[in-house]
């Protein structure tokens, strides 16, 4: 079993003592190890540390845990990094979310205006992430949960020789949405995505061993006006019919902006501000936890659930115990293996992972209408990842104005420079007006 550092950078956030939870379930796979964890709230780092080390004895795994704010000593001679934190917390998410919502535009996490900003942030510590690893870690790869990951993934892979690797579990859980809204069971489905992180289309979709699409066609013609289904199941299951392909549940922004923005201003509180008056809950759970003798997660009391971040650690242990399993990943489209996309595009597709490192399997090109916006949303991609890791304000622009979600010029320049000042402290000078 791999022996390895893992330095787990967010190491304190409130996914991590679900993360951890998760890592230990593994830990067998990874006897030896050892695991850092980094962040820069030390009292809340003390009790995911006290959380991990009491599952570690309870398991009887070979695993050691240490905690750190020293980000660079905690890094040093690392093998594996796994990058999962929010810069400016989720504060600064519902500024993301509030602020395009007032110039009549969508504000969301990895989408449109609220997407980029973060993503510049992200970025501003990321760069300095990648900087000391070159200096302490030269080994070592990124193994990357930090979103958006795939404009993440993008600046490190155009900028740096460090390999990075983003998860994101959307092409697993995508098709079941779909699928439920028809009324079909999703064991009985195989359905393939790829495309961008959270902007990922199926070019292979069967149930029972046959098209997929006129059993979701049949279902949009009984269920359309069904009151039992929900305006977000309507609209998922109307346009897999019309793309006839198995979409992203973030494309609910595109294809049904209008409505989703009403709910978006009639709505008393954001997504960020829900979270952010259950953060206090969490916090007080897993404190008691860390006291307990054994400590036990509930699920409806933990952020994101008990078992985090386990397609990371699956590819971590696929890479490291050379298992050639297969799982989606992001990465450079070498070779074209997706296709549509120029070979530096990162783009998300079904991999397999092994010691050599992460192998695309054959990809079938996208359908045209659902090929149409997503090389749209990958050229805007390339030109955020830009703008974040070198750029001034006028490639802030220029990238703010590439999103498809950005109706015009003056609102591109009016949504940059609200969001740049509200965000100015986590942010380079060089992005500021």
């Amino acid at each position: 079993m791999a022996r390895i550092k893992l330095v787990y950078v967010g190491g304190g956030s409130s996914r991590a003592a679900g993360t951890m939870a998760s890592f230990i379930q593994h830990g067998e796979e990874f006897n030896g190890s050892e695991v850092v964890l980094v962040d820069l709230d030390p009292d809340r780092l003390s009790i995911v540390r006290t959380i991990a080390e009491k599952l570690v004895a309870e398991h009887g795994v070979d695993l050691t845990i240490t905690a750190t704010t020293d980000r660079r000593a905690g890094l040093t001679d690392a093998d594996a990094v796994l990058t999962s934190f929010r810069a400016g917390d989720f504060a600064a998410r519902a500024l993301d979310e509030r602020i395009p919502v007032k110039h009549g535009v969508i504000g969301q996490e990895t989408q449109g205006p609220g997407g980029m900003f973060m993503a510049m942030r992200s970025l501003h510590v990321i760069k300095d992430i990648v900087a000391e690893i070159e200096q302490v870690a030269p080994r070592a790869t990124i193994f990357n949960y930090t979103n958006p990951v795939n404009i993440v993934s993008q600046a490190v892979s155009d900028f740096s020789e460090v390999p990075i690797y983003s998860m994101c579990e959307g092409p697993v859980v995508f098709p079941p949405y779909v699928l439920r809204a028809a009324g079909l069971d999703p064991d009985r489905a195989n359905v393939v995505m790829a495309g961008l992180n959270h902007n990922c289309w199926s070019f292979e979709h069967t149930y029972d061993g046959q098209d997929l699409i006129p059993l979701l066609r049949d279902a949009w013609e009984a269920r359309r006006d069904d009151p039992t289904l929900s305006a977000y199941e309507r609209r998922l299951l109307h346009l897999a019919v019309v793309a006839e392909s198995v979409p992203a549940d973030y494309f609910n922004y595109y294809y049904f902006r209008d409505e989703v923005l009403r709910e978006q201003q009639a709505a008393p509180r954001t997504r960020a501000e829900v979270i952010l008056d259950a953060l206090p809950g969490y916090w007080q759970h897993y404190t008691e936890q860390a006291q307990a003798p054994v400590p036990t997660l509930d699920p409806g009391r933990s952020r994101g659930g008990i078992h985090e971040l386990e397609l990371a650690i699956d590819v971590m242990s696929a890479h490291f115990n050379d298992t050639g399993a297969r799982l989606p990943v992001n990465l450079p489209n070498t070779g074209g293996a997706l296709p549509g996309f120029s070979d530096d595009t990162v783009v998300e597709m079904w991999c397999t992972v092994d010691a050599a490192g992460i192998h695309p399997v054959p990809q079938r090109p996208l359908p045209p209408i659902a090929l149409a916006l997503t090389q749209h949303l990958a050229e805007y991609q390339k030109l955020a990842a830009y703008a974040a890791w070198q750029g001034t304000r006028a490639d802030g622009v220029r990238a703010m104005l590439a999103n498809p979600l950005v109706p015009s010029l003056s609102a591109a320049e009016a949504l940059y420079d609200e969001l740049a000042l509200a965000h100015a402290r986590y942010l380079p000078e060089r992005l500021l007006s």
